[in-house]
């Protein structure tokens, strides 16, 4: 049978048809936004300013993530998932319009706030429902398949984005090249809502058994974390990937700030954008490649040993690249943090997911969110202390690698973090 769980009448494919159209138009709608804010002539970034745009996208999300939780464990999930995606679709409308006008003040501000927090309704509701329609021996491939496959389809937006908008600003401004990418995205994002109505309403949940509890939002957040208490190791490969996604998202920071100021003319911004994306398109090539061999990976050495396996394989690039910064190290460092971030992530929500019940799986999931929303937060704000404006530092990468090491050897240490394992 394989491990794979792809073939001719999978219902599995619906929902990655709904899960990769929306991260293919998502990719699209962060590199005109990314060209927008960070990438555009009269706007150089510093360190601050690229930190504090990661955390404003990231910190609303978790305060509305428990009631995430709520409603993805109450109504059906397919209705969620398609009506946000018809709201993502009208909101970059509005936001299309305010780029093209050059607007940069509080109600863009509000507006890309909204689309980022319906996206991860959206995802949290994907991953919620992605048990149900495959075997609990296929979750591992199934998360491998669902979620590097949308990592990576958001990388190849990001490049048709990035080449639509140097399409469009040979004849037209900046800002109007930016909007007319968002008015793609906008058409990308309706695509993914017509996509659902393949999945039957109550296909991918909640079950007809689970019953309205009394409480909400946060105190359905601490139901949730009481289930996590009673399996440890997905509380502690939980804690794990959000502190391996904080160490990514300082690296891409210092990734930015290098393109955009150091290994390409601070006053030739497409130059830096273009040098940008190549470097996350090989992170991109790194997180397919961990996702692929995950799931033999798990076969040989168990989830909770290669976890920790991947945990220490991100070091070693890390050191390098801080001992020598620059395009070949960084780009490099990138491809082997992701690929080993990857397999860390799909491992670990397969593991959730055959630890939790479905009727508290989606506060489970929004609690995920949160914490890893927390981890990028925690990211970009250490990024922006360490990182000088040109971006050019050793400090940073050998903190991460502290981390990660720290990571590897305590919080995941075999006889703690497998106490509970059942592989």
């Amino acid at each position: 049978m394989g491990i794979w769980p792809v073939s001719k009448g999978s219902r599995l494919n619906r929902i990655l048809t709904v899960r990769w159209s929306g991260q293919l138009t998502d990719g699209l709608f962060q590199s005109a936004l990314a060209s927008f804010v960070l990438f555009s002539p009269e706007r150089a970034p510093d360190a601050v300013s690229a930190a504090l745009a990661f955390a404003v996208v990231l910190l609303p999300y978790s305060l509305i993530g428990p009631y995430v939780g709520t409603f993805l464990d109450r109504f059906s999930r397919q209705r969620i998932i398609r009506n946000c995606n018809y709201i993502r679709a009208v909101n970059l409308l509005i936001i299309a319009y305010l780029v093209n006008i050059g607007s940069t003040g509080i109600i863009l501000t509000i507006f890309v706030l909204l689309a980022f927090g319906v996206n991860r309704l959206i995802l949290a509701g994907l991953s919620a429902g992605l048990p149900l329609l495959v075997k609990k021996e296929e979750l591992i491939a199934a998360n491998a398949l669902a979620v590097t496959g949308g990592t990576i389809w958001v990388v190849i937006g990001g490049g048709i984005g990035i080449a639509a908008k140097n399409f469009v600003s040979q004849n037209y401004g900046a800002d109007f090249a930016d909007s007319m990418v968002i008015l793609l995205a906008a058409f990308g994002f309706t695509v993914a809502a017509l996509s659902c109505f393949r999945l039957e309403k109550m296909e991918i949940g909640p079950l007809p058994h689970e019953q309205p509890y009394e409480n909400h939002g946060f105190k359905e957040i601490l139901e949730g974390l009481k289930i996590l208490k009673s399996h440890p190791d997905t509380l502690r490969g939980i804690t794990a990937v959000a502190m391996q996604r904080s160490g990514i998202t300082a690296l891409t920071l210092m990734a930015l700030l290098l393109e955009r100021n150091t290994f390409n003319d601070p006053l030739d911004p497409d130059a830096g954008l273009a040098g940008f994306g190549m470097a996350l398109a090989i992170a991109g090539i790194g997180i397919g490649l961990g996702a692929i061999i995950s799931p033999y990976g798990v076969l040989k050495f168990g989830r909770h040993r290669w976890m920790r396996l991947l945990m220490f394989g991100c070091i070693p690039p890390l050191l390098i690249y801080a001992y020598q910064v620059n395009e070949f190290t960084m780009i490099g460092s990138a491809f082997l943090v992701g690929l080993c971030g990857q397999g860390i992530k799909v491992t670990n929500d397969a593991l959730v997911q055959s630890k939790i019940k479905d009727e508290y799986r989606g506060r489970v999931f929004a609690f995920y969110d949160i914490t890893v929303n927390a981890g990028i937060v925690t990211g970009a704000i250490g990024a922006a202390l360490l990182l000088p404006d040109n971006g050019v530092t050793s400090i940073l990468p050998i903190t991460i690698a502290v981390i990660y090491l720290f990571a590897a050897l305590l919080l995941m240490k075999k006889s703690k973090f497998s106490a509970a394992a059942t592989n």
